[in-house]
């Protein structure tokens, strides 16, 4: 049975699939609470909303800041039974020449974030009944992605941690969902993510989120963003590791 939602917790909503997902939330009905580091952003994003909307600043890497957002989503006041973990970061370069702080920079947003902010969820939801939380993976998470190690690591961790807690929460009412997303102009691919699969791959941000919100409402453990690339992910996933790393190549464009 397909799920709605009266409150969402986006993170990251200042800017891509974030603000994506708040666009399309609201145009539902939605109530929402907007979260990214820009605060600015978020104002005037929630000023063109019509829905009441809660803009929460808050830097996910700061524990004062995710803190904050775990605060939030305890609260059963206005509770929220949508969490969209979108915030994310990624940079491309070899590992061994970039500062090891980024790359923990990393995994404390793409990881230790979604984890926490997924655990202050998830009791009021399970008590509910009812409740949805919606996970931003990537194609890194299943096909090698030189030059974005640890960025894909993360998401490999995304993609099994959403599956698993599918597994945990699925007959308590609560819907876990990893997003696979494909390529998509957003400010990651603007910021060092060079992507030379064919245009065929290629997609709206638009419809990856479209496609996001139908799955999670829908109980779906996973939901790759497009036909063609779940065609080629399942594809390729039964070719030579040698032709998977090819696919890596090209996704984030090796050197």
């Amino acid at each position: 049975m397909k799920q709605t939602y009266a409150r969402a917790l986006v993170t990251g909503a200042s800017s891509g699939f974030g603000e994506h997902f708040a666009r399309q939330l609201s145009a539902r009905g939605t109530a929402l609470v907007l979260v990214a580091r820009r605060g600015e952003r978020l104002a005037k994003l929630a000023a063109e909303l019509g829905t009441e909307t809660e803009v929460l600043p808050a830097d996910l890497t700061d524990p004062a800041g995710l803190a904050v957002v775990e605060e939030r989503l305890r609260d059963t006041a206005k509770p929220v039974d949508l969490l969209v973990n979108n915030a994310g970061v990624g940079l491309t370069g070899e590992f061994a020449k970039m500062p090891v702080e980024g790359q923990i920079n990393h995994v404390d947003l793409n990881v230790t974030a979604l984890l926490r902010l997924s655990h202050a969820a998830l009791p009021r939801m399970i008590e509910a009944g009812h409740g949805g939380i919606l996970n931003l993976s990537s194609l890194a998470a299943v096909s090698p992605t030189p030059r974005a190690t640890t960025y894909g690591a993360t998401k490999a961790f995304v993609l099994a941690f959403s599956e698993n807690l599918h597994r945990e929460t699925r007959r308590r009412g609560v819907h876990v969902t990893a997003l696979v997303a494909g390529p998509s102009p957003t400010p990651l691919t603007d910021h060092g993510f060079e992507n030379r699969l064919p245009k065929l791959f290629w997609q709206s941000p638009e419809s990856i989120v479209a496609r996001g919100l139908a799955a999670v409402a829908a109980g779906k453990p996973v939901r790759i963003s497009s036909r063609v690339m779940a065609l080629a992910t399942v594809t390729g996933s039964r070719m030579p590791r040698s032709f998977q790393y090819l696919l890596g190549d090209l996704t984030i464009g090796s050197k």
